[in-house]
């Protein structure tokens, strides 16, 4: 299990609001049915499931703005692939929340 941070930023789109292509974005995640798990935030997105998926749904989500009407796309990645236990995004959570606590 992978969590992801990913980025999208739409250039060249002769407006400095970005949150038509944010939701555009946004609809491939809704259609990624359950095998992925997101988080949207106000500067990024938070991704959780298998590498090789959350990949490929990457790669889907910066094309978007390009269909969309962008003339270029800067798409910022972030990847924490865990391999001796299985980690979540609320498990994360959990354990600066409990050091919090001393």
């Amino acid at each position: 299990m992978a969590i992801v941070q990913v980025t999208i930023v739409p250039l060249g789109t002769g407006s400095p609001s970005v949150g038509e292509y944010v939701a555009a974005v946004h609809r491939v995640l809704e259609q990624s049915g359950d095998r992925i798990r997101y988080q949207l935030t106000p500067m990024s997105t938070i991704i959780e499931g298998e590498l090789d998926e959350l990949l490929t749904v990457v790669r889907r989500m910066h094309e978007v703005p390009f269909e969309c009407g962008a003339a270029r796309v800067s798409t910022t990645l972030t990847i924490d692939d865990r391999r001796d236990k299985r980690g979540t995004m609320e498990q994360k959570l959990l354990s600066v929340e409990e050091k919090l606590k001393r």
